[in-house]
């Protein structure tokens, strides 16, 4: 982890140095993540891939402002939900239909269940079937703990939710996705 992030502020000192081609390199490493986290909050593809372009271009603008005192992945995590929540309320003003159909990058291991033994892409679709039914700060928090495999610390910087909210949202998530997966496809699965 250190190392990785010693090179992310080398990247970045190169970046803010004028060699402007290294910020690709931190958007390859991201978009995956960024990009569930934004499904978990818009529930549709297109408005995700919107909310992250705009997200890229704050993150590079905003880049020479950034302090190495914090890591980047925190700081840039906090754009995209930012800008994600942003763009929620307003489509929730504007009265739009907001479809789910994304595609997230989870594996979950079980011994001989009817879950273990399907492939990996059916268990993305299935995963993220259960993940729509939730609520928006349950797939968010999901996502960030498991996905983006970040601390207490780290979600609450993100999402400014106090500690004990992360908590406890975070157990009824899992009992909730756990519920609404048997639920669906009636088989019973270990989280």
């Amino acid at each position: 982890m250190r190392k990785s992030r010693n090179s992310e502020f080398e990247i970045i000192k190169k970046i803010k140095g004028g060699d402007t081609s290294y910020f690709k390199l931190l958007v390859d490493k991201y978009k995956d993540v960024s990009f569930s986290l934004a499904c978990s909050i818009l529930k549709n593809e297109q408005d995700a891939e919107d909310a992250l372009q705009e997200s890229y271009i704050k993150a590079f603008k905003g880049l020479r402002n950034f302090d190495s005192k914090s890591s980047f992945t925190t700081w840039f995590y906090i754009i995209v939900v930012n800008t994600c929540k942003t763009r929620y309320k307003n489509q929730k003003r504007n009265n739009q239909l907001i479809n789910f159909d994304s595609y997230l990058k989870i594996e979950i291991i079980e011994n001989k269940t009817p879950f273990n033994e399907m492939d990996l892409q059916e268990r993305k679709v299935l995963v993220n079937r259960v993940l729509e039914t939730l609520k928006i700060d349950e797939a968010l928090l999901l996502r960030l703990f498991y996905l983006a495999e970040l601390n207490i610390v780290e979600i609450k910087k993100i999402t400014g939710f106090k500690e004990s909210k992360i908590k406890v949202t975070l157990l009824r998530a899992r009992k909730s996705f756990k519920q609404n997966l048997e639920k669906m496809y009636g088989f019973e699965i270990t989280i």
